[in-house]
């Protein structure tokens, strides 16, 4: 009897804690997949979930805050997603919120991410439907990660002809690598640019100081920027030298109309100046004036020896003396 009564407690314990541990585990699945919370119902509508499941986690701000309750196709093409939210928490997400899928960690489970929201939109309620946003396809990814990967090689295999062709001295940058020649020209080449490039900088410099001093005041430039007054003056001058002009201009054709009348034969001055021999004959008669005017004068000196003038030209020579 005591045997049977032992072997009852025995049993007994082995039975209450395999209950025990059965309500254990039931409590702690429940407690991850937050079946035994208060929550609400969110949806969000996804052109591809990519893998997602019933029962994968629903994250906010980095908190587990639910699971995901339901899958269904929506639409043409599109996929329907019933979340199960923790209600404490709803007050936190704002009606323009957004949901995404992502992964937890490198490769783990599909999970759904609610972001963004702002205090100026209303909480959360049940059965509202937040914006979706497509993730970046894994896939895609890879596939430009290979095609860059194809991409790099090709580009290696560029620089590798490249920089063997320079090595080899082929080209005008490989010959400028290994020709010692061509590279004391190029290294002459940027001597003289660096020298122009210091002369530029000297002249420059140069045309600021020369600048300054036309900017400075009592200059000859600065007046005639800033002065009004002789910009007057000057405007005054330019008027007098265009009046003087105009008056050159007048006596040039007084003096080319006197010209052509001088070379015109018909008058006197033309006649005397274009005739050669009315000049001729002119000459004959200054000549003839000349040759008479001479023996006049003879004539009158012999005369004072002349026995009818003696007498007076004495009398003249003794008054000249006495008023002397």
């Amino acid at each position: 009897m005591r045997g049977e009564n032992k072997r009852s407690v025995i049993v007994g314990i082995f039975v209450f804690l395999g209950i025990a541990i059965l309500v254990a585990g039931v409590l702690t699945l429940g407690g991850q997949q937050k079946k035994f919370v208060k929550a609400i119902h969110l949806k969000a509508v996804f052109d591809d979930i990519g893998g997602l499941q019933t029962g994968n986690n629903i994250w906010f701000s980095g908190v587990k805050i639910g699971t995901v309750r339901k899958i269904n196709f929506y639409g043409d093409s599109q996929v329907e997603i019933e979340m199960n939210v923790e209600k404490s928490v709803a007050e936190f997400i704002r009606k323009d919120s957004k949901a995404t899928i992502s992964s937890d960690g490198l490769i783990g489970n599909k999970i759904i991410v609610i972001y963004g929201g702002t205090t100026l939109a209303p909480p959360v309620e049940d059965g509202d439907r937040l914006e979706a946003v497509m993730p970046l396809d894994t896939d895609k990814m890879m596939e430009t990660l290979q095609e860059n990967n194809k991409n790099l090689v090709d580009i290696t295999n560029d620089l590798k002809l490249l920089t063997g062709k320079l090595a080899n001295g082929e080209g005008i940058v490989g010959a400028v690598m290994t020709d010692s020649v061509l590279a004391d020209n190029f290294r002459s080449i940027l001597n003289n640019l660096n020298r122009a490039s210091i002369n530029s900088n000297k002249m420059l410099t140069d045309l600021t100081k020369f600048s300054s001093k036309l900017n400075a005041e009592g200059s000859l430039f600065n007046d005639l920027a800033t002065d009004t007054t002789m910009v007057t003056d000057l405007k005054a001058t330019l008027e007098s030298f265009r009046s003087s002009a105009n008056n050159t201009e007048a006596l040039t054709a007084k003096l080319n109309e006197i010209s052509a009348k001088l070379d015109d034969p018909n008058n006197s001055l033309g006649l005397l100046l274009n005739d050669p021999e009315f000049a001729q004959t002119l000459k004959r008669t200054l000549e003839n004036t000349d040759s008479a005017t001479y023996n006049l004068n003879r004539g009158l000196e012999a005369l004072e020896y002349t026995w009818p003038f003696r007498k007076g030209f004495k009398r003249k020579a003794k008054a000249e003396e006495e008023g002397n």
